[in-house]
């Protein structure tokens, strides 16, 4: 049963998602249905938009090539590239939820979008961004068991277990990012109707509120400390031991291989975790929202230069590509 409205000019808050579709509230204010994206103040935008297109393109097929080695090679079939296998679908879903719709305010004049995509925009885009994160975690318990405790990883790090945790993994990504979408759609939406960013930021998205927002933004804060601060601890735990085994190996050769394992789960540990925590937990500038856009941007475009690391830094990686290229030209 829908509240009734108030005469005065103070918005009614309606369950759920009767909030997005109401158009007037008494007065001269109205609840939105569509908002604008302002994106990035440009030049020419043509002149953006092949650059755009060429990094999205080569973030599919980067890690759809990925993906199909580790499933074509049996000698991949691995713990560790099962994770990275779903790292890979993690970023080409991230990817495909905030970049085409940049792609195309580019090159059209109408910026607007609709207030539910919007949501579930902002929905998608937490939920990959969680899920990731805790993908990584379970890739730097994996090289932890490999390395510190080698003779019992076959028993500990069983396809059962991997599954349980990549499953783990994905439901409480989409769950915590429901949690954040559940919190938005209680507060009325009466403006303003843009959105100062290239796609439905959550910050940017709870600025259209007309209400009282502490309560997303303490969620928010301990979501960061929780999927973020948290996790980055585990992983640092984790290489603090596998650096300390490394350093036990008596052969040179040894310790070459396994750092040269570790480098590129490293290096992609790195650009996710410094990238987010600069954007959501660091001093703002004068600046803050040309700030978030740039260091958005930045998140949107790091699925390319995953499989680029893994497939330039992987000894493995790159061997079964070979072996895949010889056996097609075979064929």
């Amino acid at each position: 049963m829908l509240e009734e409205q108030n005469t005065d000019d103070t918005p009614v808050s309606v369950p759920g998602l009767v909030n997005l579709c109401c158009r007037s509230v008494g007065g001269n204010q109205t609840w939105i249905t569509e908002v604008t994206l302002l994106g990035f103040q440009v030049g020419p935008a043509l002149e953006f938009f092949p650059f755009g297109f060429f990094f999205y393109t080569l973030t599919l097929l980067g890690n759809g090539v990925i993906l199909g080695i580790i499933y074509l090679d049996f000698r991949l079939h691995t713990p560790m590239y099962f994770f990275l296998s779903h790292l890979a679908v993690v970023d080409m879903s991230y990817a495909s939820n905030n970049v085409p719709k940049m792609l195309a305010n580019l090159v059209s004049q109408n910026r607007t979008i609709s207030f539910v995509p919007c949501i579930m925009q902002t929905y998608l885009n937490l939920a990959f961004a969680h899920t990731e994160c805790l993908i990584l975690v379970m890739m730097s318990y994996d090289l932890y068991v490999a390395i510190c405790h080698p003779l019992r990883y076959s028993v500990i790090m069983s396809w059962r277990v991997c599954t349980v945790l990549a499953v783990t993994s994905w439901m409480f990504g989409f769950l915590l990012a429901l949690v954040h979408v559940i919190l938005i759609l209680r507060l009325p939406f009466c403006g303003p109707r843009e959105i100062n960013h290239f796609f439905c930021e959550i910050l940017s998205v709870l600025k259209l509120a007309c209400a009282d927002t502490r309560l997303n933004q303490v969620v928010i804060f301990a979501a960061c400390v929780f999927i973020l601060l948290g996790p980055l601890c585990l992983v640092l735990v984790s290489y603090t031991c596998i650096l300390s085994a490394i350093l036990r190996i008596p052969s040179g050769e040894g310790r070459r291989k396994a750092f040269s394992t570790c480098s590129s789960h490293l290096c992609v540990v790195g650009l996710f975790f410094g990238s987010t925590l600069v954007m959501y937990m660091a001093p703002k500038s004068r600046h803050p929202e040309e700030q978030q856009k740039v260091l958005s941007l930045f998140y949107t475009f790091n699925p390319m230069l995953n499989p680029l690391i893994y497939s330039l830094r992987n000894a493995e990686v790159k061997g079964a590509l070979r072996r895949v290229s010889w056996e097609q030209r075979s064929v």
